[in-house]
């Protein structure tokens, strides 16, 4: 099996820096990982524009689900004409109806904004009733790829929809794994479904900072991304090739 692709999320310059010294082979960038990722700030992303690896920009207005509004709507549009305006790859993008299954027409309409982009439908994946319409939806529209964990908390949870999604995308799309990967149980993971790509932070947590800034509520513990455990990543998908 070709060694899988590693693609390393990142929220922060530092983490961005450590993705990228640590052999990530694709950057997600993102802010507020801690609330799974929101569209990072034009800074990052100009930072990320001189990267040597692909990055794909997150594209979510908010925190919370992903049935966006009129307004939230239009706002995605305007992320995806800074992330095009920035020089990045590509995006990431996910939109759900109230019922869990993906919204054709917001995905459609962010879809032709991206004209030319890479295109990754994220973990709005996970909410979905039913893979099979899902899978066939997202072929339809143009994405490159699947991030999802097989609807579970973890990847190592959602094995077996990892493979029902994998088999049904038979070629069309790649499936991406992600949540809750590391060194120490991807080749796991792909022992049981023989992905191409997978998804992590790589990352380990800060502390909570400055006690002052904690006591007006501007503290509190983050993850950063460690180029050690980027390393310890690779190293473990070349193992399991």
């Amino acid at each position: 099996m070709p060694m899988p692709l590693l693609e390393v999320c990142v929220g922060d310059p530092e983490s961005l820096e450590a993705a990228i010294a640590g052999g990530a082979d694709r950057i997600e960038l993102c802010s507020a990982l801690e609330i799974g990722g929101l569209t990072p700030t034009p800074g990052l992303m100009a930072l990320a524009a001189a990267a040597p690896v692909p990055v794909y920009a997150m594209v979510r207005p908010r925190g919370g689900d992903f049935v966006f509004s009129g307004p939230e709507r239009r706002a995605m549009l305007a992320d995806i004409a800074a992330i095009r305006a920035a020089g990045l790859a590509g995006v990431v993008l996910g939109a759900s109806r109230p019922d869990g299954t993906l919204d054709r027409d917001t995905l459609a309409d962010l879809v032709g904004a991206s004209a030319g982009l890479g295109l990754t439908l994220h973990r709005a994946f996970d909410l979905v009733p039913a893979i099979e319409p899902a899978v066939d939806l997202a072929v339809d529209l143009g994405f490159e790829r699947i991030l999802t964990s097989g609807r579970a908390a973890t990847a190592m949870e959602g094995l077996a929809d990892l493979a029902r999604a994998h088999a049904l995308a038979d070629g069309r799309l790649a499936v991406m794994a992600g949540s809750g990967l590391s060194a120490d149980n991807v080749a796991a993971l792909l022992a049981r479904v023989p992905l191409g790509e997978v998804h992590g932070s790589c990352s380990a947590t800060v502390g909570p900072g400055d006690a002052n800034a904690q006591r007006l509520g501007f503290g509190g513990s983050r993850r950063r991304t460690d180029a050690d455990a980027v390393r310890r990543m690779k190293a473990a998908l070349v193992q399991a090739s």
